[in-house]
């Protein structure tokens, strides 16, 4: 917010300035920023304060659809609890096969897809994937993969339900299954993200274990058999796939997360002059190396904003205030 400012010789003027116009007006000021804005310029005067806060600036940061999002058994005394409310924490939507919260800072919407709202090969087949409940989810379910060599996971989702010109990044949640996964080492995956029915999509190499290029060789473990794997096997596959691979980092929460991609969202999706009928697509496969892979389980896809110089981080939510 470069207009109202609470710091400097200069802006100590204007935040005066700013302080003798009626309460009403200075609301409708702060209207046109963002929560974050709201928050730094809430500490200039009691009376900006309380424009700050007001039910007319907070519900300008809502989505539309709030009231269908808060849970009827919670009481809130304003707005901005409610919006405080909704990026604090997830909510489950669509049957709950998708969760919903508010980036916090700027009030830009946020998903994830829960596994069960995925198209994933073979998953109707209990030989090959399972579907269970595991405590630490946002969701009900969870696929956890038993045995396959052709991996391959897909999914969608409406650019309507994305905040209008944002860049948004694309995550694939997981983590092993008992501590250890199989035939994920050294094995790049390719990943596409973009807008259905148009050429535009990004495609690039990400692997769901971390690189050890210092590991020796050896015999890796699979579900079914030793697989020998060289010093010499792990440099040709990465450079196959041109040696630019995205690496999993390890979330807050204690999930693991690869970036898939990442999508801007024009006013009117894939460009300002289509409508917000549009949707974006992602996948994720290994079909041509033929090794199985086993123990991993995924939670679903992750679609946030990007930040500003740099990636959003996740972490444990802290139920604060201070935005």
């Amino acid at each position: 917010m470069e207009q109202i400012q609470v710091s400097g010789g200069s802006s100590r003027n204007g935040a005066a300035r700013l302080d003798t116009l009626p309460e009403d007006c200075i609301s409708m000021v702060i209207y046109h920023t963002s929560p974050r804005d709201a928050c730094v310029v809430a500490s200039v005067s009691k009376t900006v304060k309380s424009a700050a806060e007001s039910d007319l600036v907070w519900e300008k940061f809502l989505p539309p659809d709030y009231s269908s999002l808060v849970p009827r058994s919670l009481d809130f005394s304003s707005k901005k609890e409610i919006y405080l409310s909704l990026a604090d924490d997830s909510v489950l939507i669509d049957d709950g096969k998708k969760s919903f919260w508010l980036e916090k800072g700027s009030g830009k919407r946020c998903y994830m897809l829960s596994a069960m709202d995925l198209k994933i090969t073979w998953s109707d087949c209990p030989v090959y994937w399972q579907w269970n409940t595991v405590p630490d989810s946002k969701f009900k379910r969870v696929a956890e993969l038993r045995d396959v060599c052709w991996f391959e996971i897909w999914g969608k989702i409406s650019c309507g339900m994305l905040s209008k010109g944002t860049h948004y990044s694309v995550y694939l949640v997981f983590k092993r299954a008992g501590g250890r996964s199989y035939g994920f080492e050294d094995t790049p995956m390719e990943a596409q993200v973009g807008f259905v029915g148009k050429d535009a999509a990004s495609k690039k190499f990400v692997v769901l274990e971390p690189i050890d290029m210092d590991k020796p060789s050896g015999y890796r473990y699979t579900s079914v058999s030793l697989t020998w794997v060289s010093r010499e096997d792990r440099t040709r596959r990465l450079r196959e796939v041109g040696g630019n691979v995205e690496e999993p980092k390890v979330r807050g929460d204690g999930w693991s997360e690869v970036k898939l991609g990442k999508v801007y969202i024009h006013d009117g999706g894939y460009d300002d002059d289509d409508d917000d009928g549009d949707e974006i697509e992602f996948s994720i496969m290994e079909t041509q190396n033929g090794q199985w892979k086993s123990a991993m389980i995924f939670q679903g896809v992750e679609i946030r904003p990007m930040k500003e110089g740099g990636e959003m981080v996740i972490t444990k939510g802290s139920n604060s205030d201070n935005i």
